[in-house]
């Protein structure tokens, strides 16, 4: 679904922030990015959606696919209602009424969005605005998943729905990136796990492999984070 392989990038060629980055996304599988401010996380993931100036390497989507990216600050048109970014969505993405409509509505129910969805998203709480963004990602039923701190403002029954959202979405064959500070999350629910540290992935592989490289078997990915870094 996604092949990262980055010798360096960042905003110029005498300016890299992230350096030796390397991993991929299958399907049906879902890889943690954690670290703390700085570590090259949002770089990392601007470089995969092309949005970083200098890249020497290769951040590739495979081609073909439908991708959802899911930014860590919700983003909406000031003008449109909720149910006006969902037509907008459709129509960008060519999708037929009759795939898309029983699959938003299903979703706006089980959010509990139906009433505000002539409302402006913007007037939204961020729990809202959060369950909006993942019903205009979900209705293209994408193949690749890519979220940059999901968690952020959400409360707890937020959370467990966006938990039980991803996993349906694995279920259902979907890869799925995402970009967190919630390391508990993260250690239950991740097939395997990049730290990020000082522009370049610290420790990769799955948990028991984090944590055996950390030399602490039986630690938490907390033991795992540099010294410098916390």
């Amino acid at each position: 679904m996604l092949n990262v392989d980055i010798k360096e990038g960042g905003y110029a060629p005498n300016d890299a922030r992230i350096e030796n980055v390397r991993f991929s996304v299958g399907p049906g599988e879902l890889v943690a990015m954690i670290g703390a401010n700085g570590a090259g996380k949002s770089t990392t993931i601007k470089a995969i959606m092309g949005q970083l100036p200098f890249l020497d390497g290769e951040a590739e989507i495979k081609k073909g696919i439908r991708y959802s990216f899911i930014p860590e600050r919700p983003v909406f048109y000031e003008d449109l209602t909720l149910w006006e970014h969902i037509e907008f969505v459709a129509a960008v993405e060519d999708l037929e009424k009759s795939d898309w409509e029983p699959l938003v509505q299903s979703w706006l129910s089980r959010f509990r969005l139906e009433r505000v969805i002539h409302d402006l998203p913007g007037s939204f709480s961020k729990g809202m605005q959060q369950k909006s963004m993942l019903i205009l990602a979900i209705m293209s039923k994408p193949s690749l998943w890519i979220i940059d701190e999901p968690f952020m403002g959400l409360d707890p029954s937020a959370v467990k729905l966006l938990l039980e959202t991803l996993q349906e979405e694995r279920q259902r064959g979907a890869g799925i990136l995402m970009c967190t500070h919630v390391l508990d999350t993260a250690q239950r629910i991740a097939d395997r796990i990049l730290i990020m540290s000082q522009g370049a992935i610290y420790v990769s592989g799955t948990l028991s492999e984090v944590l055996e490289a950390c030399d602490v078997p039986d630690g938490t990915l907390y033991d795992c984070i540099p010294e410098g870094d916390l």
